[in-house]
């Protein structure tokens, strides 16, 4: 394995901004060390993990004292109720549950952009990368869900294997060459993600939805929600600086990778017609967000990933929001 930096900090001087780089990838671990994923619903996993669960069993944390039944193990005799009710009790813990993180990483054509920093897709391996860290750190299995005109599953898996499994699949999925040709069927490629999701993320999981969100239509409204009933999301948006304000005045080439045109905003009105439309993008992903409960991250082009992630959670106050109707726990 490559030998990291004793910083943790990864030199973007010499990373690559247009494809996602395995050594860098790797790096990010140090950088995740003090990321903290929090959840507030609990795990449903069968496997054993350092998070509260639904189930209850033998763990850490005592739950309530109930009557002795048939069957269960006497090591758990509360002899203090016991003694005091003059029936047998015994104690039943709260058993702690390791809780699957998946990552959805769109990586369509749009993402492969920037007009300053790595392209968007490069900033959502990085982002993906960090999640992977800090939740194998945190004794946690890490999945994903790739979409680039197809899906990559990548079903959860624990500790470091999982992240370097997740790191061989985004270094080739963030190539240009490969992502800036791919076609779609339709312009719902983040919907159709959203409901393959549900193969990936078990009820319980925590779930990060990495994008730039252009695709969101009414129909993503209702695959947020039906994701939120039963799992934590975080939404983070991945923009460029020419996404919140419009170039200088003037004329300027633009391409696809196929095809050229131009960009006029040479004049005022062009301008405010600009601003106007990535003002209303913003608005909309913003909406959306907060009709299903779920918190927004933004994450720009230029930003350092890890800060952006680790400083995001934080001023949430936790990483996730109750959903209307639900209480914090």
């Amino acid at each position: 394995m490559p030998q990291e930096p004793a910083s943790g900090a990864v030199d973007t001087r010499t990373s690559n901004v247009v494809q996602a780089d395995t050594n860098e990838l790797i790096q990010l671990r140090l950088a995740a060390r003090n990321l903290t994923l929090d959840s507030s619903k609990p795990a449903r996993s069968v496997l054993a993990g350092a998070h509260r669960s639904r189930f209850r069993g033998r763990g850490m944390d005592y739950l309530e004292s109930r009557g002795y039944q048939p069957g269960d193990d006497i090591r758990n005799m509360d002899w203090r109720v016991t003694a005091r009710s003059g029936h047998p009790h015994v104690k039943v813990y709260e058993e702690e549950r390791e809780r699957p993180v998946v990552s959805l990483v769109d990586l369509s054509p749009g993402m492969f952009f920037a007009t300053r920093g790595a392209f968007k897709s490069v900033v959502a391996a990085r982002a993906a990368a960090l999640i992977g860290w800090a939740t194998v750190r945190h004794g946690d299995r890490c999945g994903a869900l790739l979409f680039n005109g197809g899906h990559h599953e990548l079903r959860p898996m624990g500790g470091q294997r999982g992240v370097l499994r997740l790191i061989r699949a985004l270094v080739p999925a963030t190539d240009p060459s490969r992502g800036m040709v791919l076609t779609h069927n339709d312009d719902n490629h983040l919907n159709g993600a959203l409901e393959r999701l549900r193969r990936v993320a078990r009820p319980g999981s925590l779930v990060f939805i990495l994008s730039d969100f252009y695709a969101i239509n009414n129909d993503t409204h209702r695959h947020l929600k039906e994701l939120r009933k039963h799992n934590d999301v975080v939404a983070c948006q991945i923009f460029d600086v020419l996404e919140t304000e419009p170039p200088p005045p003037g004329r300027y080439p633009v391409t696809n990778g196929e095809q050229t045109s131009i960009l006029d905003v040479s004049q005022r009105e062009q301008r405010e017609r600009y601003a106007r439309y990535f003002a209303h993008h913003h608005h909309a992903v913003r909406e959306l967000m907060q009709q299903c409960a779920i918190p927004l991250l933004r994450i720009s082009t230029t930003d350092n990933v890890a800060d952006s992630l680790r400083n995001g959670l934080a001023n949430s106050g936790r990483a996730v929001t109750p959903a209307v109707g639900e209480s914090a726990a």
